[in-house]
């Protein structure tokens, strides 16, 4: 395997992966800074590739528990390397399907906060990378069966939240209701001001009752392309992303 080194949070989170394949963007970034996690929360992240989310969270939250599932053998061991050498000793990288109920997980049942950026791309021409293919396509069902396993292994009132594009997200709140969830609430990115959000979180609350409700949201570039100020704390600074006052 082939991997290139680097870093994410400015600087703070020494993250290696794969060369080809599938590649992290601010995705898990984002994800990982909406994770409202307190010193001793236990998270599970699925499909955690080469960490990027998990590893973001502990650099932000000392303390926090997580077990990431990946299916994918090359990325597994680089997340597994990466939280070596971020000395990230509560955090642990497993090898499986997320959606299997058989998925040993160790002492830890239930969770605080679940989170993940599944595969979303809809079927089209296969790629020869199978690591790609598989953190890209979805699967027949893919929000469904990901809402339901996750769900499963959150706790009554923990958080399950997912970042999506926003054209999966009518298949996802579906999925994310059907799972036992509710208090939904979307927060969407757009990439300039003025621009059509392409990229959204969504967050649920187990059991949860309250109506759903789309936020504030964050601009994430300025009109010459670079990053916002709001946006640079969150990428840059690991600080973490504001719901609006939504908690």
């Amino acid at each position: 395997m082939t991997v290139t080194d680097g870093t994410l949070l400015g600087g703070r989170v020494i993250y290696r992966q794969p060369a080809t394949g599938h590649r992290s963007g601010i995705e898990p970034v984002l994800l990982a800074a909406s994770v409202t996690a307190r010193r001793g929360a236990y998270v599970l992240e699925g499909g955690s590739g080469a960490g990027a989310g998990l590893l973001c969270l502990a650099a932000r939250v000392a303390g926090v528990i997580g077990i990431g599932v990946e299916i994918a053998a090359e990325p597994l061991a680089c997340a597994e390397a990466n939280a070596a050498a971020n000395n990230a000793v509560t955090l642990r990288f497993v090898a499986g399907d997320l959606t299997d109920a058989a998925l040993e997980l160790g002492q830890i049942r239930q969770f605080d906060h679940a989170i993940a950026n599944p595969p979303w791309h809809p079927p089209g021409t296969m790629s020869p990378d199978t690591t790609r293919e598989l953190a890209r396509r979805a699967p027949k069902s893919v929000f469904a069966n990901w809402a339901t396993a996750l769900a499963s292994r959150v706790r009554h009132h923990g958080s399950l939240t997912m970042v999506l594009p926003a054209a999966a997200l009518p298949e996802a709140l579906a999925a994310i209701t059907a799972a036992g969830c509710g208090s939904v609430g979307i927060f969407p990115f757009w990439p300039k001001p003025g621009a059509a959000a392409k990229l959204v979180l969504v967050r649920a609350v187990k059991n949860g009752r309250g109506p759903c409700r789309l936020l504030g949201g964050l601009v994430l570039h300025n009109p010459d392309g670079s990053f916002t100020p709001a946006a640079e704390a969150i990428l840059r600074h690991g600080e973490a992303l504001s719901w609006n006052n939504a908690d």
